[in-house]
């Protein structure tokens, strides 16, 4: 087997290798950053719902309270319009979703599924949790979720949901009193929950993924043909060429010509170290022939 082929296969297992723990690896960083980077946007629509939730109960809400006698406005309540605004938003953005999701709701949008229950249940089994996330498999396929607990802080919210009898009359009489009703101070009734479905990050971080393994694999092959290159001009044709005088010298032709190099490199040195074999087998032969 020749030296170039020699080469080229030990540079093909090491390009493969490389190629393959590079891949590996990136794949991994990307599809972490790609979620940590999903759960940053989550937890920004989580602050920007909280905002909202605290500006329609201290500004709206007071303005609405004297209109409240006549008619329930859906608009004083902190979750109906984080609710909408967000809804506004995501409009937009159709990749996230953002739900307050609640136990016992006065308004039936807002009634958890059994997934969503199974995380409130979570905040309620653990007062010190504060949030939670995780993955979950959907018709659409895995989904990455986020949530915080909706709890009781405020006694004012019981005015409205601790028994019917004390709830506004308004109210009772456009959700009706089934629902929404029996909150208790401090009590985890819900969470906010903001998902989105992985396959849109992780679709994004696979075609990061691919762009970066072709410039790899396009950086290995121009390497490769650049050391094929050198190897084949600073080694390959000079050793030919000398291996050629030094057949020619073996088999007695006494004209073939001398085998000049610059430099001082290893091919230098053989091409010197040949040069004063070739004059010794000269003098040899001339010698015997005399």
């Amino acid at each position: 087997m020749k030296l170039l082929a020699k080469f080229n296969l030990v540079y093909l297992l090491v390009m493969s290798l490389g190629i393959a723990l590079s891949g590996y690896i990136a794949r991994q960083l990307l599809q972490d950053n790609a979620k940590q980077e999903t759960v940053a946007s989550a937890q920004m629509l989580m602050e920007k719902a909280l905002a909202v939730r605290n500006y329609t109960n201290t500004q709206i809400k007071p303005l609405l309270v004297s209109q409240m006698t006549d008619k329930f406005l859906p608009q004083t309540v902190p979750s109906y319009s984080a609710t909408e605004v967000l809804g506004t938003l995501l409009a937009k953005h159709p990749e996230f979703a953002y739900k307050e999701a609640t136990l016992n709701p006065t308004n039936p949008r807002d009634r958890a599924t059994s997934w969503e229950a199974d995380v409130v249940g979570q905040f309620r089994s653990n007062a010190e949790l504060k949030e939670t996330s995780g993955e979950r498999d959907t018709p659409a396929g895995k989904s990455l979720y986020i949530a915080r607990p909706l709890r009781i802080t405020d006694p004012a919210c019981l005015a409205c949901h601790s028994s019917v009898d004390a709830a506004p009359a308004t109210m009772v009489a456009q959700y009706g009193p089934a629902n929404g009703f029996g909150w208790n101070l401090n009590e985890v009734i819900g969470a906010q929950i903001v998902s989105v479905p992985l396959g849109v990050p992780l679709e994004r971080a696979d075609k990061t993924f691919k762009v970066f393994i072709t410039s790899l694999v396009g950086v290995f092959v121009a390497v490769g043909i650049v050391l094929n290159l050198m190897i084949w001009l600073l080694v390959v044709r000079p050793v030919t060429r000398l291996s050629a005088l030094a057949d020619r010298v073996s088999q007695g032709d006494l004209d073939a010509p001398e085998f000049k190099t610059s430099g001082r490199d290893e091919i230098a040195t053989l091409s010197d170290s040949f040069s004063r074999m070739r004059a010794s087998v000269v003098q040899a032969m001339k010698l015997l022939d005399a």
